[in-house]
């Protein structure tokens, strides 16, 4: 598992950014949602790396 917490914003984010941290469950700055460990997450998670904190749960 792991921990994703979004600690930047995405006002301005490209749109394909925006809707790739909508789709990791993430609405708010700062709050931080638990995601299984496959490579779907995975890649989602390096598109976005520069908005997002990964730690493994």
């Amino acid at each position: 598992m792991l921990k994703v917490t979004l600690v930047k914003s995405t006002i301005g984010a490209i749109p394909k950014h925006k809707k790739t941290v909508a789709a990791l469950g993430l609405k708010k700055m700062h709050k931080t949602v638990t995601l299984p460990d496959n490579d779907a997450v995975r890649g989602m998670i390096k598109q976005v790396q520069h908005l997002v904190k990964v730690e493994e749960a």
